[in-house]
């Protein structure tokens, strides 16, 4: 995992389109925290926004941008990230900006909110936690985060799905023995979330499935008022669907939609027999619990994988041998990101003409072996034809494979023929 510098600290940092907040944590400290924008308060959200002064450049982010704009004339720039996901150009008093500097700087000035934690230079590890993350997000994160030139390597992303399962597993245990009930809600839309656990497979597998509800919330954007009662009960008619016949051993309800205090109702039938949490930095925090144990600052807890929607579904390795006995070698592990999936190596072939690969599903299904058929490949003895192979995953279920003919040295020289082979994991 890398060398350790006592006193660094790690990041967990959610970007959200409306807001981002910050999850730290120290080796000193027992647990992570959240950084609070207000001394003292609980107030962790960061508005992501940014102004600029009309006709100076002079630039505020957060509520120091929220309170220019109320006073100065300038340009307020809002949803920073969709702007960057999207990359259109954002045009300011006639000048062209790129929507993802923009973000970088945002990420830059609210960075320096840590200062009062730790010194700058002295950071160990970030984590950036996103409510989706597509081949684009991906993109526009990498650059981000080139641009930020933070002094570490340790620069990971993950969607708001996995900081959920690694905030849960950081829980204790009889937090989580059965399934547990995220609920979302940010006065536009909510998102649910059921955390399940299959202990029959080894390792455990956690899929966290995910309902999105907008319809039900149209009746207050048109009339412009919060319907309390009517809003009630449509909640509580949701959550009991979903723990319906169900072992749920704990709910969370997340966001600002929760803050007037309407869900009765919903909150009086929850509580039987569950436990529940209302809060809203529970994707800073897990994202903070990931890069800690990635950072060797937290040990995994258990045998887990998280099988999630950006995750690969299956493993990927051959049966070869080894020293002359059978072994398993394996190319790519299961539930890893499969962006993030990719591997280059060479192999000696025996004889024949394709090289096999065996597809594990994390699921508990039949194990498949797939073949490479390596067609025009030359004749020659055994064990004098060098295979280069690069392996990386194209998208959460497409495996690619591409084979090379290396030759063998001054012996055989390389036919320089390459084979591809493209395979759904299901």
């Amino acid at each position: 995992m890398g060398k350790k510098r006592n006193g660094c600290v790690v990041i967990g940092y959610d970007l959200g389109d409306d807001y981002a907040q910050i999850s730290y944590y120290l080796p000193s400290g027992d647990d992570a925290e959240t950084l609070a924008v207000v001394a003292g308060s609980e107030q962790y959200n960061i508005p992501m926004v940014l102004f600029k002064r009309k006709d100076v450049n002079q630039w505020f982010y957060g509520k120091d941008a929220l309170r220019e704009a109320q006073e100065q004339e300038g340009h307020l720039v809002e949803h920073l990230l969709g702007l960057a996901w999207k990359g259109e150009e954002v045009v300011i008093d006639g000048e062209n900006f790129d929507p993802a500097a923009l973000l970088t700087l945002f990420v830059k000035r609210s960075l320096a909110l840590l200062s009062i934690i730790a010194p700058p230079d002295c950071l160990d590890g970030v984590m950036f936690t996103v409510e989706h993350l597509d081949g684009r997000m991906v993109d526009v994160l990498s650059q981000m985060a080139a641009n930020l030139q933070l002094k570490t390597e340790r620069i990971f992303f993950q969607s708001h799905v996995e900081s959920f399962y690694y905030y849960t597993l950081a829980q204790p245990e009889a937090l989580w023995i059965y399934e547990v009930l995220l609920c979302e809600y940010d006065n536009r839309d909510l998102r649910l979330y059921r955390f399940e656990c299959n202990r029959k497979t080894t390792p455990q597998v956690v899929f966290i499935e995910k309902d999105e509800r907008t319809e039900l919330w149209r009746e207050r954007t048109e009339t412009g008022e919060l319907p309390k009662d009517g809003l009630d009960e449509k909640f509580a008619r949701i959550v009991k669907e979903k723990c319906n016949g169900r072992a749920v051993s704990s709910v969370y309800l997340i966001g600002d939609g929760y803050r007037d205090g309407w869900a009765e109702e919903s909150l009086r039938y929850l509580c039987r027999g569950r436990r529940v949490f209302q809060g809203n930095n529970l994707y800073s925090k897990g994202a903070c619990y990931s890069i800690c144990e990635r950072a060797g600052l937290r040990e995994p807890k258990g045998d887990y994988v998280f099988l999630g929607e950006d995750k690969m579904p299956a493993n990927v390795g051959m049966r070869l041998l080894r020293r002359g006995e059978e072994s398993y070698f394996a190319i790519m592990d299961g539930g890893v990101n499969w962006y993030d999936a990719k591997k280059e190596f060479d192999l000696l072939l025996e004889t024949g003409d394709s090289v096999a690969v065996l597809l594990t599903p994390l699921n508990g299904g039949e194990p498949q072996e797939v073949s490479v058929v390596l067609e025009g490949m030359p004749e020659r003895e055994a064990w004098t034809t060098r295979l280069k192979v690069k392996a990386q995953m194209l998208s959460r279920t497409e495996f690619c494979m591409k084979v090379t003919d290396m030759g063998f040295g001054e012996f055989f020289p390389s036919s320089g023929a390459e084979w591809e082979k493209r395979m759904e994991i299901v």
